[in-house]
């Protein structure tokens, strides 16, 4: 295996669409328009960080970051997903790698934090937590948490971009 992480190019799109519509095929607690959320992301140029996963030429992984918008008016703070890896090569790691370089990316970019809808367990190794002070409507908290990288978590409505809304 010769995977390397890296930032999505062109030429990746037609396969981040193809691996991510795969990726959550059979996954609980979704509506299948994620692909259609990265395609719009993307078109709306509110991908703030866009990493693949490739192996020997091949799109494994793909990981998405866009900005979201907070009620107090807090800047700097962003969406981490969707996140997708081959259905073939889950449980390899992929999926950590993606996430640690995506969370490095944004520490380099300046960011002061990052939410995630997701499993609790899985997002926690990363340092992720559900913060009582940062709310997504309609979403329990326990599972949308949020990582601060630089300052504390604001009192806050937290908004995802409009690209959430595809299909």
């Amino acid at each position: 295996m010769s995977l390397r992480i890296r930032e999505e190019t062109l030429a990746d799109h037609a396969a981040i669409h193809a691996l991510t519509e795969a990726a959550f095929l059979n996954a609980p607690h979704t509506h299948h328009t994620e692909q259609l959320i990265v395609d719009a992301l993307r078109s709306a140029d509110a991908l703030a960080v866009s990493l693949v996963a490739e192996d020997d030429g091949e799109i494994v992984g793909q990981v998405a970051i866009s900005p979201v918008t907070l009620s107090d008016g807090s800047s700097g703070w962003f969406g981490l997903g969707p996140i997708s890896v081959s259905p073939a090569r889950q449980r390899q790691g992929i999926g950590a790698m993606l996430m640690k370089d995506a969370l490095n990316a944004l520490r380099t970019q300046g960011a002061a934090g990052c939410v995630v809808v997701g499993d609790p367990a899985y997002y926690a190794r990363f340092g992720f937590e559900p913060e009582a002070t940062l709310v997504l409507p309609g979403v329990p908290p326990e599972y949308f948490q949020a990582i601060a990288l630089r300052g504390e978590v604001p009192a806050a409505t937290v908004r995802y971009h409009a690209a959430f809304e595809a299909g």
